[in-house]
C-alpha cells in the first residue's frame, strides 16, 4: 500500500473488461430487438459514431461523434485528408477499435464525397462507409 495525504491505494489491482454486449439496433425496419456482441457491436457502434455530428448533441460527450458540418464549401484538396483524420479520430476513442485504413474516396454526385475504409477491431475487421456533402 501507498500512503498519500491520508488515503491508502492499492499497488495491485486489476483491470476488467466490461462485456460489449448492446442492443440490438434493426436499421431495416428501425426497431430495436434483441442484442448484439463483439464485432457486431462494434459495427453498430460504428454507425452511431458516424452518424452523429459532434458537439451538436447535449446527450452526448464532446468526444462523441464525428464533426462534418464545417467542411461544407471546402475544397476537396482540403476535405479527403481532413475526413480521414476525423475518421480516424471519430473511431478510435472506442477501446475496441484499434486502428482505420485503407481510405478511398469517390464523388459519387457532385459535391457529395463517398468514403470506404478499415476498421481493425479487437474482435476482427471490417469494412465501413460514410457520405459527407462538401
Amino acid at each position: 500500500m501507498i500512503q498519500s495525504d491520508s488515503v491508502f491505494l492499492e499497488e495491485d489491482f486489476e483491470i476488467e473488461e466490461q462485456p460489449t454486449k448492446t442492443y440490438k439496433m434493426n436499421r431495416t425496419n428501425n426497431t430495436v430487438r434483441g442484442y448484439s456482441d463483439e464485432l457486431e457491436a462494434v459495427k453498430q457502434a460504428i454507425y452511431k459514431i458516424l452518424l452523429t455530428e459532434r458537439y451538436q448533441h447535449v446527450m452526448y460527450s464532446w468526444d462523441y461523434g464525428i464533426e462534418t458540418l464545417d467542411l461544407y464549401g471546402q475544397p476537396i484538396e482540403y476535405v479527403c485528408p481532413e475526413l480521414e483524420r476525423r475518421i480516424t479520430e471519430a473511431l478510435t476513442w472506442d477501446d475496441r477499435i484499434k486502428s482505420v485504413d485503407n481510405f478511398e474516396f469517390s464523388i459519387p454526385q457532385k459535391d457529395v464525397i463517398h468514403v470506404t475504409f478499415t476498421v481493425h477491431t479487437i474482435f476482427g475487421d471490417t469494412e465501413a462507409e460514410k457520405e459527407v456533402d462538401f
